[in-house]
């Protein structure tokens, strides 16, 4: 017979990123801009009635970058939320720029950054930057290794002026990861993971240990029809949807987790807040667990 017993509450619910403390589920807003990340919400109303509800249920790390839009949704957060409560922590991101037709193009060179960081502080009108992901573009479908040093010394530079709080790095590899922390001190690390595609367990870890958060994206993405399967069949078990599952499972998985689940609706805003709360019981964390194990196909 299968264990009944549930995992009692998250131990904290909360996590440092950098010298703040935050909820561990907060928000991105990638999705607010057009298809594709590009031009305009379909609802401009909506997007501004998504960030205010998201502040008023208690979201205190939004996480943007002026590449979305590009310069939307950026925008759409200072319409919608400036001036900022002094707890919300607003993380964004350089090293990329969009072509005219929506391609995501490297953009990482000292001067490219520079003015980067300038527009993200005017689009947001902040006059510091709390956080700043520096966005490796190596490979866009992923991680591939290649030269951080120059662009990660740039934003060091530009952080010793006072115009970043603190940096981090995003669809890194464990060796760019180490070399970024040679040179600067990295609060937080933005790759892919879910409960499917794992391969960042070890750097999870040894993040942990020091202290700095880890914040993965797409808690839904790539997975095989069977991966699916398995996972649309615990959340109907549990009477929850996949995605509070996959966010729950990431909750539970390590303590330095922090989640930037993103939607343009406000009842799906509340679904991925909820997830915070939602027991998983061990039958269900062991087919979660073994999610990563499900050969595609």
């Amino acid at each position: 017979m299968a264990s009944t017993s549930t995992q009692s509450p998250l131990a904290s619910p909360t996590f440092t990123l950098g010298d703040r403390t935050v909820k561990r589920v907060g928000y991105g807003a990638m999705q607010l801009a057009g298809p594709g990340v590009f031009g305009p919400p379909r609802d401009h109303q909506a997007a501004l009635a998504v960030l205010r509800a998201a502040v008023e249920r208690g979201v205190d790390h939004i996480d943007t970058a002026d590449i979305y839009g590009p310069h939307i949704t950026n925008r759409l957060i200072k319409e919608a939320l400036h001036p900022y409560p002094d707890n919300l922590t607003i993380v964004t991101k350089v090293g990329a720029r969009r072509g005219a037709d929506g391609s995501w193009n490297r953009a990482a060179s000292p001067a490219e950054l520079a003015i980067q960081v300038d527009e993200n502080r005017a689009n947001l009108g902040l006059d510091r930057l709390e956080v700043v992901n520096l966005r490796l573009m190596f490979d866009t479908l992923g991680p591939a290794e290649g030269p951080v040093e120059e662009a990660v010394e740039a934003l060091a530079d530009i952080k010793r002026r006072g115009v970043i709080g603190h940096i981090g790095i995003s669809n890194a590899t464990p060796a760019q990861v180490a070399a970024a922390r040679a040179i600067t001190d990295i609060v937080c690390v933005q790759n892919l993971y879910n409960i499917a595609h794992r391969a960042d367990d070890a750097l999870i870890d040894a993040l942990a240990k020091d202290g700095i958060a880890y914040v993965p994206f797409f808690p839904l993405g790539g997975f095989s029809p069977l991966q699916s399967a398995a996972l649309n069949g615990v959340a109907a078990r549990l009477g929850a949807t996949p995605m509070q599952v996959a966010l729950a499972w990431l909750l539970r998985r390590s303590p330095n987790i922090l989640l930037i689940p993103g939607t343009s609706s406000v009842t799906h805003l509340e679904q991925n807040l909820a997830a915070g709360a939602l027991a998983l019981p061990e039958d269900a964390l062991a087919e979660l667990d073994a999610i990563g194990n499900t050969p595609a196909g």
